[in-house]
């Protein structure tokens, strides 16, 4: 019982911290530093990055009408006037490719170097420093950004090359722990002057490819035989992040229509003060 309440509570954090941009990682890290699942540590390694798909179906449920590219209705833009082709969106394959282009630095390095990069990176040093440096960058850029307007207030105005620098971003996030996937590309997208809202539905859906990515490449590491213990585990945990998600990405969405990131940025600075302080003499 004790490890499905675990489970639960480590859910209720992914939720929350894989789409406010304050770093899931350097969250989970605290957590089981404190609340240690009774698991092996490569089911635990797993664990971090599958429970991820919970959160990214939150993703794909409330946006699916603005990304997927088949439909009859709502098709201003389709392939054909008639025919199959016709119910292809054409907006929105535009955006995919966005999307994937987008994909290709951090899938390139975390297919090649996933391992090696968790072993040099993967401590609390990284995570804290990482914490403290993208806190200051989201204070720094949007204190630029309340003297300039953005020139970005649509994903069909983020042209590939855009959609590729942003890439680099998060492919920062993949090299760093600490640093937020969500943090570096909506950091990103802000220098490259693309608006608040903009950015986070950007960040929002690179996350699919993305988590089913690196899900499926942990899986494959792993493979499929979880006990029984442990396959409770993880759905619980998936569920959980799934339906706190879908809360969280609905507050985001709202929050930063009237709000700027700045808040975000003094939290990770904060958090990553007490990270690097409760594990150079406490920990």
């Amino acid at each position: 019982m004790i490890e499905i309440l675990k489970a639960i509570l480590f859910g209720i954090v992914e939720g929350v911290t894989e789409w406010l941009p304050i770093s899931s990682t350097g969250h989970m890290i605290l957590l089981d530093e404190f609340i240690k699942l009774d698991v092996s540590p490569e089911f635990y390694s797993l664990f971090q990055v599958v429970i991820q798909l919970g959160a990214i179906m939150a993703v794909v449920i409330l946006f699916w009408n603005d990304f997927f590219p088949f439909g009859k209705k709502d098709n201003p833009y389709p392939l054909a006037k008639d025919g199959l082709l016709s119910y292809v969106k054409v907006d929105k394959v535009v955006l995919w490719i966005k999307i994937l282009v987008a994909c290709i630095p951090a899938a390139v390095v975390g297919v090649l170097f996933d391992e090696q990069l968790e072993a040099m990176f993967y401590n609390y040093q990284t995570v804290s420093i990482a914490l403290i440096v993208f806190g200051i960058a989201f204070i720094v850029i949007e204190n630029r950004n309340a003297h300039q307007h953005s020139r970005i207030h649509s994903l069909r105005n983020i042209t590939i090359q855009t959609a590729l620098l942003i890439g680099v971003f998060q492919l920062i996030a993949a090299i760093f722990p600490g640093t937020s996937r969500s943090g570096a590309t909506i950091v990103g997208a802000l220098l490259l002057g693309v608006s608040r809202t903009v950015a986070a539905e950007f960040t929002f859906f690179l996350a699919i490819p993305v988590m089913f990515g690196a899900s499926l490449l942990k899986i494959v590491k792993f493979g499929l035989s979880f006990t029984m213990q442990e396959a409770t585990i993880l759905i619980i945990g998936m569920v959980v992040a799934f339906v706190v998600s879908v809360f969280v990405i609905k507050f985001l969405m709202s929050y930063i229509k009237k709000h700027d990131f700045k808040v975000f940025g003094w939290y990770r600075i904060v958090l990553g003060i007490i990270v690097l302080v409760y594990f150079m003499f406490l920990g």
